[in-house]
């Protein structure tokens, strides 16, 4: 499973650092069962491009590796999008994974490892892996905007997507780079107002990149929320039935 696209259909991509083939077998079985999409790293070097290239939900690290699984959790650290991946490691021993948890690992997977093991673990990080990918979400949508400046004319025009963070728009009018706006819409399936502080990031010829500056606890918990109900409708319902019958384990 290495075409990109065929990740859309998955809840989240996870990268698996390893060069044990049953291990990698056992993960890659059971994240998939979750509607996880699974990338295998068997190389560290290998494994650094892709923190640096790409964006994980969740990152797998096995401490077998020695001295390099210390300079992948590092990286996972470091990496501006993927510093709140869930980090699980692969250890053989209770000692070895009191020092993963100091390290940065989140969960820890005991050798021998079994479908049960891993199953359990991930279900505990289920709801940390959607919730980062929400994060990230940028869902499509057009409504309304109305764009508010300071002693100027408001800006009209209509959202292209809106993510926890920002929204894309099409504008009526141009404005400038880190001009403090506020911004005024409703989202579908919601007919609540929205009214918020924000500030032009980028800029393009037909489009316009809106950064949330300013949200109020419940306005953010309202938007992740109607983030959250659209995320799940992105999965397909063979995806949500496949982890709705997960057996208990």
């Amino acid at each position: 499973m290495s075409a990109t696209s065929s990740a859309s259909a998955f809840v989240g991509r996870v990268l698996i650092v390893s060069n044990d083939a049953l291990a990698i077998e056992q993960i890659t079985d059971s994240l998939q069962r979750f509607a996880l999409f699974p990338e295998e790293c068997p190389k560290a070097s290998l494994a650094l491009e892709r923190l640096n290239q790409a964006k994980f939900e969740a990152v797998i690290v096995d401490l077998r590796l020695g001295n390099q699984a210390g300079a992948i959790l590092q990286a996972v650290r470091d990496s501006p999008s993927n510093k709140h991946a869930v980090v699980f490691t692969v250890s053989d021993s209770h000692a070895e994974a009191t020092g993963a948890f100091r390290a940065g690992s989140t969960f820890v997977l005991l050798r021998p490892l079994s479908a049960g093991l891993i199953n359990l673990s991930l279900k505990t990080a289920y709801g940390l892996i959607v919730r980062e990918r929400r994060r990230y979400f940028r869902c499509p949508v057009e409504v309304p905007v109305a764009i508010l400046r300071a002693a100027l004319p408001t800006v009209h025009g209509r959202s292209v997507n809106v993510s926890e963070g920002g929204m894309s728009i099409a504008p009526d009018d141009s404005l400038g780079s880190g001009e403090p706006v506020q911004l005024q819409f409703a989202l579908p399936g919601d007919e609540f107002q929205f009214v918020v502080e924000a500030a032009v990031c980028w800029a393009s010829e037909q489009q316009i990149g809106m950064r949330f500056t300013f949200f109020s606890p419940h306005l953010a918990s309202r938007l992740q929320e109607w983030l959250s109900r659209r995320l799940e409708e992105t999965i397909p319902q063979s995806v949500r039935e496949k982890f709705a019958k997960l057996p208990e384990e």
